[in-house]
């Protein structure tokens, strides 16, 4: 298994929204697999979401109604892309070498 400081930072949350995270060996697992796709998920759907609200700000007409939900779908996108920077950002450091 890997050393604690090795552990992957998973893209969702459990229960009292509490990070998860995968300790393996294996990064082409299933586990690492299903992360990796999800991860890609939560990107797209957070540039889709930049797309709109980039063009939802254009708009004169737009809403308090429409603009409090995209703040809060943006929240939420943040929150996915901040977990996946962090997540990638942990493995990057765990795969380089050590210095000396």
């Amino acid at each position: 298994m890997t050393a604690q400081n090795e552990l992957r930072l998973l893209p969702w949350s459990g229960p009292e929204d509490k990070p998860c995270y995968l300790s393996t060996d294996n990064r082409d697992g299933y586990m690492s697999r299903l992360a990796d796709n999800i991860e890609s998920e939560q990107l797209e759907t957070a540039a889709e979401l930049l797309k709109q609200a980039t063009e939802t700000l254009r708009e004169e007409h737009a809403g308090p109604e429409e603009m409090q939900l995209l703040a809060k779908e943006l929240t939420g996108a943040l929150r996915d892309v901040l977990r996946v920077a962090t997540s990638r950002g942990h493995l990057l450091e765990a795969s380089e070498p050590p210095r000396i």
